[in-house]
């Protein structure tokens, strides 16, 4: 771990201690495999973007990882974004304006 962000609401606690932390050492065991799955798809260039989602104290939370990859296409590293998108589900029709202007 390089970097995380410290929003107002934060989905997953983090403190700075996991900094420099092995990715394996960021997640609960029974999803260590499949973070170590995703890691392995970016680094043989098999996959780009995994995204999932799921059921945490009755939010509907998102966590999508992207491969970092230098100009050459080269891995470099995984970013990791987690996003609460419970209100996204009652959406309809369009806002195509700003509602804070």
């Amino acid at each position: 771990v390089a970097y995380y962000s410290q929003g107002k609401e934060r989905i997953f606690p983090r403190s700075p201690g996991i900094i420099g932390r092995a990715v394996e050492k960021c997640h609960p065991q029974k999803s260590i495999h499949v973070v170590e799955k995703i890691v392995e798809a970016f680094k043989s260039g098999e996959r780009d973007v995994a995204s999932f989602w799921i059921d945490l104290s009755g939010r509907l939370v998102q966590i999508r990882y992207f491969a970092v990859r230098d100009g050459e296409g080269n891995y470099r590293g995984t970013l990791e974004v987690s996003q609460d998108v419970t209100d996204i589900r009652g959406l309809e029709g369009e806002r195509r304006l700003l509602d804070w202007e």
